[in-house]
């Protein structure tokens, strides 16, 4: 018996209070595993201050860096039948519905959010990937095209933001309706002569990729974001071919005309202001990009 270790020691330690010491302060970059520290990745908006790698990010922190100063109001989400199917394979699908609810706090994969960015008129549907894989079911379908609804009734530009797996199997033949709708949305938009952007990010794939997401009047993408329709494996099986080391990345894309411009996440404010300055009102166009930057690091959002 050790007099020290077992009276001495949990005798002070009783005494003075312990500090609780949270176990995630650091977060480890998935491309060069070098140690980040929680504060200095967050104000890189989960971008690695190493190797320049781009973390997903919430839905709510890019709306907090797009609009700007950071305010914007939230659109309701149209209502849709819970479970249409009464789907179940391992789980059935009305627990998988709410327990991604519960863990993410959002009603569905993807917010709907309008705001100026620039002093332009924007509404933006942005997805979220926490929440089943960002899928696509009616809940999706019908958001945009709500969203496309509020951009042409109020003049404003529609800004998408896929980060998605594609359709959800679990709703079946009613999430693949969803990709025609979703054209048809867009073409509300174009007709009204509006711009219509699309942000892609990692992951944009499947039915997402395969409808609405590449048909924007321009296309921005994230650095390295995997974009496409089906996996590398799949591919490589029916082809029979070995495909280069980076395809569908965002800058394979960009070099065979898919993708526009690749654009650093903190650059991407300025960069669709300018966008939608010149194609709605040159006048209105970012010219002070140190201010926009520091303000819409505190922004906080309007419900």
């Amino acid at each position: 018996m050790n007099w020290l270790t077992d009276f001495i020691r949990p005798r002070i330690r009783s005494l003075v209070p312990q500090k609780e010491v949270p176990d995630n302060l650091w977060t480890k970059c998935p491309s060069c595993e070098g140690m980040l520290f929680h504060r200095d990745l967050d104000e890189a908006l989960n971008v690695c201050y190493h190797c320049g790698h781009h973390m997903r990010i919430t839905v709510k922190k890019r709306l907090g860096m797009l609009f700007d100063n950071g305010t914007y109001e939230t659109l309701e989400l149209p209502k849709v039948p819970f479970d249409p199917l009464k789907f179940k394979d391992r789980k059935k699908y009305a627990d998988r519905l709410r327990d991604a609810q519960a863990k993410t706090n959002l009603k569905e994969a993807i917010t709907l959010a309008k705001g100026t960015i620039c002093g332009q008129k924007t509404v933006i549907a942005a997805f979220n990937f926490s929440f089943m894989g960002g899928s696509m079911g009616a809940g999706v379908g019908e958001a945009i095209v709500r969203a496309a609804e509020e951009a042409v009734a109020s003049g404003s530009a529609l800004v998408v933001i896929p980060s998605s797996g594609g359709a959800r199997m679990q709703e079946g033949m009613l999430s693949l309706v969803q990709m025609p709708r979703s054209i048809i949305a867009v073409e509300m938009v174009k007709e009204a002569r509006l711009p219509y952007i699309v942000l892609l990010t990692d992951p944009t794939t499947g039915g997402v990729s395969a409808s609405f997401a590449m048909v924007g009047d321009i296309h921005l993408a994230e650095p390295g974001a995997m974009i496409g329709f089906a996996g590398r494996r799949v591919i490589e099986e029916t082809v029979r071919e070995v495909l280069p080391e980076n395809f569908q990345t965002a800058e394979y894309l960009l070099e065979h005309g898919i993708v526009d411009q690749v654009v650093p996440r903190a650059e991407l404010p300025e960069t669709i202001g300018r966008i939608l300055g010149l194609l709605m009102d040159k006048s209105a166009c970012c010219s002070d990009t140190g201010k926009t930057k520091k303000t819409r690091k505190t922004g906080t959002a309007q419900a």
